[in-house]
């Protein structure tokens, strides 16, 4: 993968709503156009989080399945779903839609604040979620809040519950958690282990800062609506794609090819690789 820059897009997550981003997408058909959309402008994992009629977070199996069927109908970019879930879903709830058996899922390595709510990751629930990960063959991100959570997925490797490559996202500027700097982040980046790779996700106003010090410091970046509703300054984004576009420009302005879904199956040894 030397040289080349894997972008994920995250489609929608759990908390932003139509009335906060009208081209938001929602139902499983609007997930699907999104994610091919966002494929073609250069992303080669889509993050998943799925929605009710009504717009509000569900981790409905069939509603996943039925998002994750269309995707795969019209393009090849590599499926990564939430286990994260939304504020308030049990862990049984959460780590369900892992059965279908996605290409990745995020394993959020620990407890935490998430602007005035919180969300809750004690060991055993990692423990129970990487087990099903393995079960399911399903490769998990190590989506991390704060430093401490980099070094609690050391006791998983230790535990032989987790195996290299290590894939690393760094979810920085919540409210409440981790803000975004050089120093943060190099924090995170150190306390990982050797030959590990990480993706960095610039949260609101991090969301440009964040493609930056992905680019400087070697890792892959996140962009979408799930981690940024506006393109600009007072200007929402119209779609996923235009920010994966410019990630995709930005990433090419220093000299990096875009890695494509299948470098992505070859790297972490997914499915059809």
């Amino acid at each position: 993968m030397a040289n080349k820059m894997i972008i994920t897009c995250a489609l929608t997550g759990a908390e932003t709503t139509k009335a906060q981003a009208p081209a938001l997408p929602v139902s499983p058909e609007e997930l699907a156009v999104s994610a091919e959309e966002a494929c073609r402008a250069g992303a080669s994992i889509v993050h998943l989080h799925a929605r009710n009629a009504d717009g509000t977070p569900t981790a409905d199996v069939k509603v996943f399945k039925a998002a994750i069927d269309l995707i795969r109908k019209k393009c090849d970019v590599v499926v990564e779903i939430t286990t994260g879930g939304a504020v308030g879903m049990t862990p049984e709830e959460r780590i369900a839609p892992v059965a279908l058996g996605p290409d990745m899922a995020s394993l959020d390595c620990g407890t935490v604040n998430f602007g005035n709510d919180y969300i809750i990751n004690t060991l055993p629930i990692m423990r129970q979620f990487a087990s099903e990960m393995n079960l399911h063959g399903v490769r998990p991100t190590l989506e991390c809040f704060d430093v401490s959570h980099v070094q609690s997925s050391h006791i998983l490797i230790k535990e032989g519950l987790l195996k290299p490559p290590y894939h690393y996202g760094f979810v920085m500027n919540v409210p409440a958690a981790l803000s975004l700097s050089v120093k943060t982040l190099s924090y995170m980046i150190d306390q990982m282990p050797p030959g590990s790779y990480f993706t960095v996700m610039g949260i609101g106003r991090a969301h440009i800062p964040g493609i930056c010090a992905a680019i400087a410091a070697g890792g892959f970046i996140r962009v979408g609506f799930e981690d940024n509703i506006y393109y600009a300054k007072g200007r929402l984004a119209r779609s996923n794609a235009e920010f994966v576009e410019r990630a995709a420009r930005m990433a090419r302005e220093a000299q990096l090819e875009i890695a494509s879904p299948g470098d992505v199956r070859k790297l972490f040894g997914l499915r059809g690789a």
